[in-house]
């Protein structure tokens, strides 16, 4: 073929004030570098964050030395490719400069055909210091601009905050999860990519019209000649091949091909059918012969944002191939604050979490990165939606030309690496900005517009309509047309008024609802303060001991502790946590029982939420709660820790999440609902049965019903009076349980309590094990004799419980197995099993 790919993957490191060269991992970080040669310590542990700011004051530099490729030396045309440059970068090719790259989210390339020779050709890149180059932009520009999460203060530069200057992930720069690790270096391969003749640089699959009955699609190929060229272009997939003439003259040109699948396998998300996908190859042929190839994947649906006018305000869902899709899941954050250390294992681990807890959507927010290849075909792959945020967040932008060129560039390709991508269910411009300027609200906001004069404000606020208003909807549209745009998360509409900024409960657009958590507002308001599609909400919890223990010693294990305080990076966490357990639960014994505790809060926060947002459907279509996954070792918002290691939020948010579920909500009123909730597109035939239990499993009161489960909908089924349940019994020692089961089959269980876990009168179970083997793995049985709450099993092992943080009835035995993290079953060592009532003094 006429194209040949060698990969650059040998290279030292140092900084440019030293004079010896080390090892150095291609693609990495000058951190992770440090890190292997063993120049500093584990950046996670302890305070060591404060201690390696130094590093991001430095200029780095990069070399490597090799002879010219045998197998490159015939081609006409030689490039060489960056895949990704972190940040500010000069790129020399026997000291001949080809490159200077100032942004971290675009492909560097340069054309370096005259300038290698057979033997010792040396490429050098200088990483320049992102606080040296973006420092004089400060000064230049003359005021600060708002970057609410910016650490600055733990970077050594007291208030001056300049992460908006570079195009760069801004969480390097701090976040209220994450810390401070500004980092440089050559994060994405480096390859030498020879060519003759031509070549297909680029295959889109443009969905042009798509339904069950059949896909009508252009394929889009951008052709480069190193001459005038004239063959044939042929698409085909599977059986079925498309072909043209085609003439192009030297250069860059794009050729178009009508094809149409009749009744094609739709892509459908996790829980509504396959996501089947297609394999399409492109190729050149001349003379018989073929000279060009390139092929992708793609899944053929039909996606949109739904945003229409309706008694209640404005709609706000994904539509799916013609059905509306409740949105279930998280928003997702990089796995790491060193992205070269995320593994395809990690990547993994995390999606396959998400399908295992019955999500059907990721939002990739806008403070990290565009995730890496892996990351979305696991996504085409599993059935998962993604709502993409373009790179920007909780900050305002500079808008002098350079820089809105830089985003414009961002912005189309990015566009364009990501359109072949069936999850992509549609681009956001950005997180959070909208509503923290709030520019026709004076009354709104975060506090940010007050600070500047009239003048200054309309400035800054024409600078952003220019990125998210302009240029990014224009890349959206002109690479991938069709996919929806929206400017910023949340938003309610782009009305140009006051109507435009979304708040707790509005009824158009999407809303982030954190009255719960920043406002200190009680778990209550998730059930009362529902919006069209809640795009974020969440409530923090400590990892496990064991997570914990990874970065402090036993003599910081303290709440206030220096150590613990730099694993908390939002202001009053640890405090917040404590003040909403103070409410709601019993007072832990010791610190362990404190991380124990603040698990079952989140998870009893979010369960709350989730079914809030589900029961309200399709008024409500939408529940992403913040967040999925953590970058490093702290507490946080996160579903799962660092280690991928599973909180108790997790579990309760895969039997929340479930397609078809059971919700019981009590009223202020006192009045117990009880709703079925089905996600499914076909109808559900069942039995509900419910009872009335002390907690030694004594059953005071039960009855039944067939139930019938309309497709895709949520429905109130029963109510009662929460007084005539309970007669003259105690409410702190009973409990409501509802089964629902089709065809023999359990669908969902769900306990109700009448007081708070706080005042509930437990007593100490006695839990029985009885721990087996069989042909899948290691089962265990569990029964006790009174009731057993929150039960909690854990292993050295790492892996997780297909069920854990669950409520264990007398009478009801409980039947869970253990998988390793790749999913496969595993013996868990030193499995010990656990209840609240152990952790409570």
């Amino acid at each position: 073929m006429s194209e040949t790919h060698w990969n650059i993957v040998h290279w030292d490191f140092k900084s440019t004030e030293d004079r010896e060269w080390l090892q150095a991992s291609v693609p990495g970080c000058v951190h992770t570098d440090l890190l292997k040669q063993g120049i500093i310590d584990n950046p996670f542990y302890g305070m060591n964050e404060k201690r390696l700011q130094w590093i991001d004051k430095k200029d780095w530099e990069y070399r490597t030395v090799f002879d010219y490729p045998e197998e490159l030396q015939s081609t006409e045309r030689l490039e060489l490719v960056f895949a990704g440059l972190d940040t500010y970068a000069d790129v020399w090719v026997n000291d001949e400069r080809v490159i200077s790259a100032d942004n971290m989210f675009r492909e560097w390339k340069a054309d370096v055909k005259s300038i290698l020779k057979p033997q010792g050709n040396v490429i050098r890149v200088l990483f320049r210091s992102p606080i040296s180059v973006d420092l004089p932009k400060l000064e230049q520009l003359g005021y600060a601009l708002p970057a609410a999460n910016d650490q600055s203060d733990v970077g050594g530069l007291g208030e001056q905050k300049i992460s908006v200057f570079a195009r760069k992930a801004p969480y390097h720069y701090g976040w209220d999860w994450g810390p401070r690790f500004v980092t440089s270096g050559i994060w994405r391969e480096v390859k030498l990519i020879g060519w003759s003749e031509c070549r297909i640089t680029d295959l889109y699959i443009h969905q042009s019209e798509v339904s069950s009955s059949a896909a009508n699609l252009r394929a889009v190929v951008e052709v480069e000649a190193a001459a005038p060229w004239s063959g044939s272009l042929k698409i085909g997939t599977g059986e079925l091949h498309w072909e043209r003439d085609i003439e192009v003259s030297a250069g860059i040109h794009q050729v178009e091909l009508e094809l149409q699948i009749e009744r094609p396998d739709l892509w459908w998300c996790r829980g509504l059918g396959e996501p089947n996908l297609y394999t399409f190859q492109a190729e050149l042929i001349r003379e018989g012969k073929s000279r060009a190839l390139k092929s992708v994947q793609t899944g053929l649906r039909e996606v949109r944002l739904v945003t229409e006018k309706d008694d209640a305000g404005s709609t706000f869902y994904v539509e799916l191939n013609g059905v509306p899709v409740f949105a279930k899941g998280a928003n997702h954050i990089p796995n790491d604050s060193f992205l070269t250390e995320i593994t395809y294992d990690r990547y993994r681990h995390e999606i396959e979490t998400a399908v295992a807890s019955n999500m059907n959507m990721l939002r990739v927010w806008g403070g990290g990165i565009y995730e890496q290849d892996a990351f979305y075909e696991l996504c085409d792959r599993h059935g998962l939606l993604v709502w993409q945020d373009f790179m920007f967040a909780c900050s305002m932008y500079p808008g002098d030309e350079a820089f809105l060129n830089n985003v414009q560039a961002e912005a189309e390709y990015n566009v364009k690496r990501l359109r072949n991508h069936p999850c992509i269910a549609l681009w956001c411009g950005n997180n959070e900005i909208d509503t923290a300027w709030a520019h026709y609200d004076e009354n709104a906001g975060w506090g940010w517009k007050q600070q500047y004069s009239g003048e200054l404000r309309e400035k800054i606020w024409a600078d952003y309509e220019a990125i998210f208003h302009r240029i990014l909807p224009a890349a959206v549209n002109a690479y991938a047309p069709g996919m929806s745009y929206w400017p910023s998360s949340p938003l309610c509409a782009l009305t140009g008024d006051s109507r435009q900024h979304a708040y707790a409960t509005s009824k158009d657009g999407d809303t982030h609802y954190w009255g719960v958590w920043h406002a200190v507002e009680p778990f209550e308001n998730y059930n009362v303060k529902v919006s069209r599609f809640v795009s974020e909400y969440g409530f923090q919890s400590f990892p496990e001991y064991r997570t914990v223990r990874t970065y402090a010693e036993e003599s910081e294990m303290a709440l206030e502790s220096p150590v613990m305080l730099a694993h908390q990076k939002n202001n009053r966490g640890n405090q917040l946590i404590k003040e909403y357990m103070d409410i709601y639960m019993k007072e832990p014994k010791d610190f362990a029982g404190f991380l124990y505790m603040s698990q079952v809060l989140q998870a009893e926060a979010m369960k709350m939420a989730i079914e809030a947002h589900r029961r309200r459907k399709p008024f409500c279509m939408g529940s992403l709660y913040w967040q999925m996954n953590d970058c490093w070792p702290v507490a946080s918002w996160a579903g799962m820790d660092y280690y991928g290691n599973w909180k108790a939020m997790q579990y309760y948010a895969r039997r929340s999440f479930q397609d078809v579920a059971v919700s019981l909500y009590e009223k202020g009123s006192g009045q117990l609902e009880l709703y079925v909730l089905s996600d499914q597109l076909a109808e559900v035939n069942g039995e509900l049965a419910f009872r009335l239990m002390d907690f030694d499993g004594v059953i005071l009161w039960q009855q039944q019903c067939a139930v019938r489960i309309p497709a895709n909908s949520s429905q109130q089924v029963l109510a009662w009076d929460r007084n005539e349940l309970l007669r003259d019994r105690d409410p702190a020692s009973v409990l409501f349980q509802a089964e629902l089961r089709s065809q023999g089959s359990v669908l969902d269980k769900k306990e109700h309590y009448f007081e708070s876990h706080k005042n509930l009168r437990l007593t100490r179970p006695a839990i029985q094990l009885a721990v087996s083997a069989d042909s899948d793995g290691t089962k265990v049985v569990l029964e006790t004799d009174v009731l057993a709450k929150q039960v909690w099993l854990s292993a050295e092992s790492d892996g997780r419980f297909t069920d854990n943080f669950f409520d264990l009835i007398p009478g009801q035995p409980q039947t869970v197995r253990f998988q390793s993290q790749n999913n496969t079953a595993a013996d868990p060592e030193k499995l010990v099993v656990r209840s609240m009532f152990d952790f409570v003094s």
